[in-house]
């Protein structure tokens, strides 16, 4: 599972790791991103803009928008399966941009935060899927999920799941705006490498998604 995220690359670093991508918006640093909340994608489409999505795909087919707060991930085995997945993952890949993520680890009965960077420190992406759903009075929500892959082996003594982060040779590829078939793109969705990856101990009040600033991604001492 990824349940927070971080962006807090500059614009002009994101620009020159997404050379392809139409950049026209305004960007702050956000250290501790949460589920329901705004995140910056580029969508598979031809103009390639980064946009803002909701973060929790809420489906074309939903009721309501709730079903958003049980769809932030996506499970890459099944995602030509599950009825709110299927159609976006032929027609509807994202990338989601961010610069890091938090995962809990389980430590003598109590859960520490680790923050999960690349070595690089460059920012990536994960591999999404977004959708757009229609209010009755007409109004739209574009909204995203962060697809998830089985850990390697620096995320198996933290979690069980990692985000799918993509390689950036490949980030043309899963937005490419045709219909692609699932079996043409399933090998992308594969645990990052481990010696690309570093992840330390944060402070836990990260657990608290009101707390969005430079402290959240400090180093713990010691």
């Amino acid at each position: 599972m990824c349940g927070r995220f971080t962006l807090t690359a500059e614009v002009s670093e994101l620009q020159q790791e997404f050379s392809f991508a139409n950049f026209a918006h305004e960007f702050s640093p956000r250290y501790n991103i949460a589920p329901s909340q705004p995140v910056a994608v580029i969508a598979n489409e031809a103009d390639y803009k980064v946009d803002f999505f909701v973060w929790g795909l809420i489906p074309r087919w939903a009721k309501d928008t709730q079903i958003g707060n049980r769809l932030i991930n996506a499970r890459a085995e099944t995602l030509a399966q599950k009825p709110a997945f299927r159609g976006p993952f032929r027609y509807h890949r994202c990338l989601i941009l961010a610069d890091g993520f938090y995962e809990w680890k389980k430590d003598n009965g109590s859960k520490t935060p680790m923050l999960i960077r690349l070595k690089s420190q460059k920012p990536f992406a994960f591999a999404g899927l977004w959708d757009t759903w229609q209010s009755p009075d007409g109004s739209e929500i574009r909204s995203c999920t962060i697809i998830t892959t089985p850990p390697n082996t620096l995320l198996a003594s933290i979690h069980d799941r990692m985000p799918a982060i993509l390689d950036s040779t490949d980030y043309l590829t899963w937005i490419n705006p045709a219909p692609v078939s699932p079996n043409e793109i399933n090998h992308l969705l594969r645990p990052f490498p481990a010696d690309e990856m570093i992840a330390y101990p944060v402070s836990r009040r990260v657990n608290d998604p009101q707390f969005d600033d430079p402290q959240c991604v400090i180093p713990l001492a010691g």
